[in-house]
């Protein structure tokens, strides 16, 4: 999709306690909660607020592969990525939505770029389309660390043709350093940004903050994004 197509739009965050995100064979769920769409936003009880914009980056690539598995074989620690997106307006589940993400691979290193001799590889990049629940899965690998950025993710979310949320995802520093002190991160020691140092970060970095639970050898993190459809 050309970039010169997508109109970018204001995203929000949902918060709160109404959207409960259930992993399991059908997905993540948007709650049935007494007060939870439409009449619960008129009334306050359901927040959504407004979620800031991110930077795209100088690494963004247009028309990535449709895929779950953006790996393409690059080793590092497995991390599956739940992505939600909803209405803003009702807090219900879109389906259909696009979900664009790209990131380095464990050693900090983007496909696709000149200046990482990467040209014609597509690591780490992929789209996925949400479900009925509103859910795009990507199976990936914790990001690496390169200079002047704290570790993070890109995303955008596209509908109809528009994109409506330009993002990145954040990992509490925590989780970094005890992923690090595995292979092949450990490799790359001494990273020199952390969340509270990132100029992107500092500005609203911490609503757009990954939810982690382990899962065997690795993680899944997942966030619900709310945005206004056009």
């Amino acid at each position: 999709m050309p970039e010169s197509t997508l109109t970018r739009r204001g995203s929000l965050l949902r918060l709160g306690g109404f959207l409960a995100a259930i992993v399991g064979a059908a997905g993540w769920k948007v709650a049935t909660s007494e007060g939870a769409g439409p009449a619960g936003v008129a009334s306050g009880a359901v927040k959504c607020v407004l979620a800031p914009e991110m930077t795209e980056g100088p690494y963004y690539l247009p028309n990535e592969k449709v895929r779950r598995n953006i790996t393409e074989g690059r080793s590092g620690t497995p991390l599956l990525l739940h992505l939600t997106v909803v209405d803003a307006s009702t807090c219900r589940p879109i389906k259909g939505a696009a979900v664009d993400i790209w990131h380095t691979d464990a050693l900090g290193v983007y496909s696709g770029e000149a200046v990482e001799s990467t040209v014609g590889q597509t690591f780490m990049r992929g789209i996925q389309r949400t479900n009925a629940h509103g859910l795009a899965t990507f199976q990936t690998v914790y990001p690496g660390w390169y200079q002047g950025r704290t570790v993070h993710i890109h995303v955008k979310v596209h509908i109809g043709g528009n994109v409506v949320h330009t993002g990145q995802l954040f990992f509490r520093d925590a989780l970094t350093d005890a992923v690090y002190r595995s292979s092949p991160y450990m490799g790359r020691p001494n990273r020199d940004t952390r969340n509270v140092t990132d100029s992107i970060y500092r500005n609203g970095g911490s609503k757009s903050l990954l939810s982690i639970r382990r899962r065997g050898s690795g993680y899944v993190g997942s966030i619900v994004m709310g945005v206004h459809r056009s």
